[in-house]
């Protein structure tokens, strides 16, 4: 809907007002002064007339469980990727909150609250994430207490955080690690002498992958899994 019509019908003003009020510098759209009359509005905006809301942002909060093989992007020349997977009309708003790589599958966040996923994703917070790991050979039993001291990651020369790493067959463990470093669980498994060959993530904080999701089905998240970022840390 273009502004014009949008503040005429929003409010008791005529359109004829309606183009008087945006020309004079009364209506913004995100925050700022908007003077286009046919700039198109959509329900992912929000727009003021002087101090007195005429719609806000609809916050959108979803879950995804990524299939492998697409990428954690919102555009590629060459890979599908998530966004693909998602309802058309949402694709141009949401952004996502802590990538999976593309041959990597499990819990994905996509909002269009910036503020909200910067928190879920911050590194001070040390936000818990967890995932099935799946290794080319079986996990040596002191992997546990070399994960547990945390792991020398090169050449950055640093160490991890202590991990919880939890043995679920000889070539399949529970890990959770609160950080985010690049390619930081096949770092950490290499540093050991083994190979990730599957990686899904289950849980960030207290979200956890609702297991009623296939591979590409998504659903918006409870409201508690909501608060459960703005109250975490």
């Amino acid at each position: 809907m273009k502004l014009e019509r949008f503040v005429s019908k929003h409010t008791e003003y005529s359109h004829k007002d309606a183009r008087l009020l945006v020309a004079s510098g009364r209506v913004t759209v995100d925050g700022q002064v908007c003077r286009d009359l046919k700039r198109d509005i959509s329900q992912f905006q929000t727009v003021y007339l002087d101090t007195q809301p005429l719609q806000e942002r609809q916050a959108y909060y979803l879950m995804l469980n990524k299939p492998p093989g697409f990428l954690s992007a919102t555009s590629d020349p060459t890979h599908p990727t998530v966004m693909e997977l998602m309802a058309p009309e949402l694709r141009a708003h949401l952004h996502i909150g802590g990538r999976l790589d593309r041959a990597s599958s499990g819990l994905l966040i996509l909002t269009n609250d910036g503020l909200w996923s910067r928190k879920l994703t911050d590194p001070q917070r040390k936000s818990p994430k967890v995932y099935r790991v799946t290794t080319a050979y079986p996990v040596c039993p002191d992997t546990p207490d070399q994960f547990a001291r945390g792991i020398e990651l090169r050449p950055e020369n640093l160490i991890t955080s202590p991990a919880q790493l939890e043995l679920l067959a000889p070539d399949q463990v529970r890990l959770t690690i609160y950080e985010g470093r690049y390619h930081q669980i096949k770092r950490m498994f290499a540093a050991v002498g083994n190979r990730v060959v599957g990686l899904h993530r289950e849980q960030m904080g207290q979200i956890a992958l609702d297991h009623a999701l296939a591979p590409g089905e998504s659903r918006p998240l409870t409201q508690s899994e909501i608060a459960s970022v703005a109250i975490q840390g």
